[in-house]
C-alpha cells in the first residue's frame, strides 16, 4: 500500500506552511493540517490518515498528550505517528519511541527531502 493521507499537527504557522508545501507539492500527499492537538483529535477520525506527523512542543495539548488521546480514537490506534521536534537527544528519541512513536524527524528539516524521509518511515512501519 502506498502512503497518501497525512494528518499534520504543528502550532507554528511558518513551519506549518513550509511543511505543507513540501508534503503536498513535492510529495504529492493529501494533507490535513491542524494547528493544535485539540484540532487533530477532532479531525483524525473523519480524515482517516495513514500517517500522523505530530509536533512535540505545543501549547495546551502537547505532542505526547495528543498521541495518547489519538490512541483512544476508533481506527486511529494503529496509525503510525512520527514526532517532529528539535529535541532529538538519544534519550529524548527513546522516550518518544517508548510512547509509541514510529520515529522522530529532527527540526529543522530539509523541505526538499522531507517527503522521502516520511515515505521511508512509512515503509519501515508497514513491515
Amino acid at each position: 500500500m502506498e502512503l497518501k493521507r497525512i494528518l499534520y499537527v504543528e502550532d507554528e504557522p511558518d513551519i506549518r506552511a513550509v511543511t505543507e508545501l513540501a508534503l503536498v507539492s513535492l510529495g504529492g500527499f493529501e494533507v490535513a493540517v491542524c494547528e493544535s492537538g485539540e484540532e487533530a483529535l477532532k479531525r483524525a477520525v473523519s480524515f482517516s490518515p495513514e500517517l500522523i506527523l505530530l509536533d512535540v512542543m505545543m501549547p495546551h495539548l502537547d505532542g505526547p498528550e495528543t498521541l495518547q488521546a489519538l490512541r483512544q480514537l476508533p481506527g486511529i490506534a494503529e496509525v503510525p505517528v512520527v514526532f517532529m521536534t528539535a529535541k532529538v537527544q538519544s534519550s529524548e528519541v527513546e522516550a518518544y519511541k517508548d510512547l509509541g512513536a514510529a520515529d522522530v524527524i529532527a527540526k529543522p528539516f530539509d523541505p526538499m527531502t522531507l517527503s522521502d524521509q516520511v515515505r521511508e518511515i512509512w515503509n519501515r512501519s508497514q513491515i
